[in-house]
């Protein structure tokens, strides 16, 4: 009954999602290893490539969630970004330096920022109130089949071409593809969005921003600092003795475990267990990271993915519908915009920390330092959880 008062719309944003997850966890899951050997990048320069794509995407979302309030239209960002998210699918497997991959990969985040805030005020826009938590966590496990799907197709592009990587990239290009077109046959936003009539946004109504949505991103933020980038798991993987081939199956089982659990999360936030699914959330990202520092072997690499995917699912998209629950309703994309830019910086600064860690102490120090994080994160959860409501209130 749950599932189907979900809006159709809602669901084929998930395939949209899944589709593109599809086409860029493949080339996720090859590209340090390309990057790390073919191109010599050492591992701090892949931090650093990793931190800013992936805060240029979240810092994209702030301007992107304004405009769409601002606009009162969701679709063409969304269309926008995913589009441009797939055009930059063309260069990976035409690059030959380290320059042309890193400019490709910042064109993708871009077009994944402009995308991400809207798609998600649109989410709310489209889902009753009361089944908002299971919206989020059914587009996020329908993202997370894609996460699964790319790196499978990695691991058989890699060995049909006989590992050459950037014959491995062009299978990428079909997913995305096939992702912009359901966007413009199967996409349609609702006739308004709740606001007062005649009233206009500007950017000092992110004053109605209030503490419970505040408190909700300082953590969230803080906890970004302890969840680098997911390319470090590919790399542990390879460093514990998994080949090229192997390697991508880490990202196989986090993905495995974040779709198989991220929708009921999703239900279960909805029935008032919201707080006590971050805490867990907290507890396995800290055994995750202790997991993967003490790793000498591929199974101790895989048991630390298949927690580092029980930790995104019981998080990531509980946080975006807590963004949703203390956010105005005319105010949402300018939210998850606030709240992406809030978490684009902390992503920066812990991916370049983690590759220098790495760099200078070994891996072991850098998952060391992510559980440190975690515990900070839920020590600040556990002092304030009180002043963030259930989501159906």
């Amino acid at each position: 009954m749950r599932r189907a008062a979900i809006p159709g719309g809602v669901w084929t944003l998930g395939f949209v999602s899944l589709l593109m997850d599809s086409s860029s966890e493949l080339i996720h899951s090859l590209l340090p290893l390309y990057m790390a050997g073919a191109l010599g990048a050492s591992v701090l320069v892949i931090g650093l490539i990793e931190g800013v794509a992936e805060s240029l995407a979240l810092i994209c979302k702030m301007f992107s969630g304004y405009l769409s309030d601002l606009t009162r239209r969701r679709k063409p960002l969304v269309l926008a970004g995913y589009g441009l998210a797939a055009a930059s699918k063309l260069v990976f497997p035409l690059a030959t330096s380290i320059e042309w991959v890193m400019a490709a990969r910042f064109v993708d985040r871009v077009g994944k920022g402009i995308r991400g805030a809207p798609r998600d005020a649109l989410i709310a826009d489209l889902t009753p109130r009361d089944v908002r938590g299971a919206a989020f966590g059914l587009r996020q496990s329908l993202d997370t089949v894609g996460a699964i799907a790319g790196p499978l197709l990695a691991v058989g592009a890699i060995a049909w071409f006989a590992g050459n990587f950037r014959a491995a990239f062009w299978i990428a290009v079909i997913p995305a593809a096939l992702c912009v077109l359901l966007i413009v046959f199967g996409v349609d936003e609702p006739a308004r969005v709740e606001r007062a009539p005649g009233k206009r946004i500007a950017w000092r109504d992110v004053s109605r921003l209030d503490r419970r949505f505040a408190l909700v991103t300082v953590v969230a933020a803080v906890l970004t600092l302890a969840r680098f980038s997911e390319a470090f798991l590919v790399l542990r993987a390879h460093d514990v003795g998994m080949s090229n081939l192997q390697a991508p199956w880490v990202m196989v089982v986090m993905s495995l475990v974040y779709a198989i659990l991220a929708y009921p999360a999703g239900n279960a936030a909805d029935r008032g267990h919201a707080r006590g699914l971050l805490l867990g959330g907290f507890a396995a990202l800290i055994v995750s990271d202790l997991v993967l520092a003490r790793a000498a072997t591929p199974a101790g690499a895989l048991v630390g993915a298949g927690l580092w995917g029980l930790h995104m699912a019981l998080t990531q998209g509980l946080l975006a519908a807590l963004v949703s629950a203390t956010a105005p309703a005319d105010l949402r994309g300018t939210a998850f915009g606030v709240f992406n830019l809030a978490c684009g910086v902390a992503l920066l600064i812990a991916s370049a920390v983690a590759g220098a860690l790495w760099d200078a102490l070994g891996p072991a120090f850098t998952f060391y330092a992510g559980a440190a994080f975690t515990a900070l994160a839920a020590a600040g959860w556990l002092a304030l959880r009180r002043d963030v409501p259930h989501l159906a209130a």
